[in-house]
C-alpha cells in the first residue's frame, strides 16, 4: 500500500491498470466492422466465451418513444448508444462484468466472482489522517497514470470517416471520467460551426440524472481499485447540508485558495497542479467539434462568490428532507419542467419548498456545482474538480434514502416517452460495458456498498470515532512515556527524601517527633488563629484535622 502511496505524492508513474472506448475497439478494423468483442486474456477467446465468462452478441436497443425535447433523427453519435460505433458487443454471464467479461460485478469478488464483498463510504470528517491522506494521494495517482484500458473519441464518427480514420486520445485514469462527464452532456453538433442543440443532454435535466451518476461513481471505484490494488476502496462524501462554506476546501483535503489568487488554489495543494480538460463548451460550439482532450488551464474555484441572485447558500437539512418527502420519482414531462418530482427537485430544478419545478434558483445538487463558482459551475467541465466525487457520493446517498423511504417498483422509473437517453432500457452514454439505466434504479446494497450514516448506531458511533481513536493511538506513546518518567522521577524524589532523612537522623540526634515538626507543612501554621505555643497549636491542628 504504502509504495503504492509514495508513487502518487512523487508523481511518478507505476505500471498502467489493467482498468471511453476500450482501447482495444479503437482500432480501424473494430470500427468498420463495428464489433467491440475483446479477447480475455485468461484464455485468449472473445468475452472469455472458452471460459463461460460471457460471449459476442448483437446489441439490443429500445424502440420506445422518446420525448419532445430532442427533434432530431441520425444527427447525433450518441442516438441509440452504441449502434453509431459498436453492433455487437460483451455480454457476460453470472457475476462476471468488463467490456471483455475480465471484472467482476460489484459487489463480487474472487477468481470466479463468487464472493460477495460490501464497502462502505464515509464521511470524509471522519476519516482517519492517514485515511485523508491515501485518497488525496489516490486521486493524485489517477490523474498522472495513462488509462491503459480506455481512450476518449475526438471526433465524430463521421469526422473519423466512418471508422476509416480512428480519432482518440489518450488521457489518465482520471481524465477518461473527466471526458464522459463532458461527452454524455454536450450539446448536439449540427454540422457547422456555431450550429449546435443544446437542450438535450443523456445523464442531466431528466429520470437518468441519479442512476447514471451511481453507475459513474461505481465505476470510478472500480477502476481506483484496480490501480492501486487496495480492493477495499471506497468513496468519501461530503455532506453540506447547513455548510457555512466549502469546509472540505482547504490544502489538507481538496484545496485551499491561493493567496495570490484566490480563484486558484493554494501552492500547497497537489490539486493546484492539476489541469483540466473539455473546459470550453462555447470554444467548441462557435467550432463546431468535439472537446480534444488537451489540457486547457488550472482548477478555479472561488467558493461562496456565487451569482446570489441564482444560488444564495448551501442547501440546508429542511430542504433535504421536503426532497425526500416527494413520493413520485418523476412526473409529468419528466425534465426540469418536473412538478413535485423527487427527481427534478433533488437535481436542482425544483423549488425545495414547494416542488415546483423550473425555479429561477437553483438548489440542492445544482446549488453546490454553482456555489464553488468556477471549474464547477460548468456541467460539462465539473468532473474536472475532484470535489465533484464527494458532492455526488452525498446526492446518492440522498437518493439511496429516498429508496429505502418508499421501496419503488421498477415501473416508476420510466419505460417511455422520457427526453432521449433516459428511458428505462437506454443504454448509458457512454458506458463499456453497456449499462441501462434502469439497472441503477435498486438499492445501493444490491450494488455491493453502504453508507455509514446508514448504519446501527453502535456501527455510526465507531465510523464517527475513527478520528479520536487516531489521535489517541498517534499520542499514546508519548503519554505513556510521560507516565514513566513522572513515576521515575516520584520514585526518586522519595529515595532522595528518605536518604536525607537518614543523614539529617545521624547528624542532629533530634527525636522522630522533632524531625516531624521540622517538615510539617508550612499551610499549618497559618490556619492557627491563637497565641498558643508551638505543642499547643500542634495538638490544636491535629484535633481540627
Amino acid at each position: 500500500m504504502w509504495p503504492v502511496l509514495i508513487t502518487a505524492i512523487l508523481g511518478l508513474r507505476p505500471a498502467p491498470s489493467h482498468q471511453q472506448f476500450p482501447r482495444p475497439c479503437a482500432t480501424r478494423e473494430a470500427l468498420l466492422s463495428k464489433e467491440c468483442c475483446p479477447p480475455w486474456e485468461g484464455d485468449g477467446s472473445a468475452c472469455g466465451a472458452s471460459s463461460g465468462r460471457g460471449f459476442c452478441q448483437d446489441v439490443q436497443v429500445t424502440d420506445a418513444p422518446d420525448g419532445p425535447q430532442y427533434p432530431f433523427s441520425g444527427l447525433d453519435d450518441r442516438e441509440r448508444w452504441p449502434l453509431v460505433f459498436y453492433n455487437r458487443t460483451c455480454r457476460c454471464a453470472g457475476n462476471f462484468m468488463g467490456f471483455g467479461c475480465a471484472d467482476c460485478k460489484f459487489g463480487y469478488s474472487g477468481a470466479r466472482c463468487s464472493q460477495r464483498r460490501e464497502s462502505v463510504r464515509r464521511n470524509i470528517f471522519h476519516l482517519s489522517r492517514a485515511e485523508r491522506q491515501r485518497f488525496i494521494a489516490y486521486l493524485n495517482l489517477a490523474k498522472r497514470t495513462v488509462s491503459a484500458e480506455y481512450v476518449v473519441a475526438t471526433g465524430t464518427l463521421q469526422e473519423m470517416g466512418n471508422g476509416s480514420n480512428p480519432m482518440f486520445a489518450d488521457v489518465s485514469v482520471y481524465d477518461v471520467f473527466v471526458w464522459m462527464h463532458y461527452y454524455v452532456s454536450r450539446a448536439a453538433l449540427l454540422g457547422a460551426p456555431g450550429r449546435v442543440w443544446t437542450n438535450v443532454d443523456f445523464a442531466h435535466w431528466a429520470p437518468a440524472f441519479l442512476p447514471w451518476h451511481r453507475a459513474y461513481l461505481l465505476h470510478w471505484e472500480h477502476e481506483i481499485r484496480k490501480l492501486t490494488g487496495d480492493t477495499d476502496f471506497a468513496l468519501p462524501f461530503w455532506d453540506w447540508r447547513d455548510a457555512p462554506g466549502c469546509d472540505v476546501c482547504t490544502d489538507e483535503l481538496m484545496g485551499g485558495p491561493s493567496p495570490r489568487d484566490p480563484v486558484l488554489l493554494s501552492p500547497a495543494s497537489v490539486f493546484s497542479s492539476w489541469r483540466v480538460l473539455c473546459s470550453r463548451a462555447e470554444d467548441y460550439y462557435d467550432r463546431g467539434v468535439l472537446c480534444d482532450a488537451t489540457q486547457e488551464g488550472p482548477l478555479r474555484r472561488n467558493p461562496g462568490n456565487q451569482n446570489r441572485s441564482i444560488v444564495e447558500r448551501l442547501p440546508t437539512s429542511e430542504e433535504v428532507e421536503f426532497t425526500l418527502s416527494l413520493v413520485d420519482y418523476d412526473t409529468g414531462t419528466m425534465d426540469r419542467a418536473a412538478n413535485m418530482s423527487f427527481r427534478n427537485t433533488l437535481e436542482g430544478f425544483g423549488d425545495p419548498r414547494t416542488g415546483l419545478g423550473n425555479s429561477p434558483r437553483r438548489s440542492m445538487h445544482a446549488a453546490l456545482h454553482v456555489f464553488m463558482n468556477g471549474t464547477m459551475s460548468s456541467v460539462q467541465a465539473s468532473a474536472n474538480d475532484p470535489i465533484f466525487l464527494l458532492h455526488h457520493a452525498f446526492v446518492d446517498s440522498i437518493y439511496e434514502q429516498w429508496l429505502r423511504r418508499y421501496r419503488p417498483s421498477p415501473s416508476q422509473y420510466p419505460k417511455a416517452n422520457a427526453p432521449i437517453g433516459h428511458n428505462s432500457e437506454y443504454h448509458m452514454v457512454p458506458f463499456f460495458p453497456l449499462r441501462r439505466n434502469r439497472e441503477f434504479f435498486i438499492s445501493s446494497k444490491d450494488l455491493g456498498y453502504e453508507y455509514s450514516h446508514f448504519l446501527d448506531a453502535n456501527q455510526r458511533l465507531a465510523e464517527s470515532m475513527g478520528p479520536l481513536l487516531e489521535a489517541l493511538r498517534q499520542v499514546w506513546p508519548w503519554l505513556l512515556l510521560t507516565g514513566f518518567v513522572g513515576f521515575i522521577v516520584a520514585v526518586a524524589l522519595v529515595a532522595a527524601a528518605r536518604t536525607a532523612l537518614r543523614r539529617y537522623r545521624g547528624s542532629s540526634g533530634l527525636p522522630v517527633r522533632r524531625w516531624r515538626s521540622l517538615f510539617s507543612s508550612p499551610e499549618r501554621q497559618p490556619l492557627i488563629l491563637s497565641n498558643d505555643t508551638e505543642d499547643t497549636s500542634w495538638r490544636t491542628y491535629q484535633s481540627t484535622m
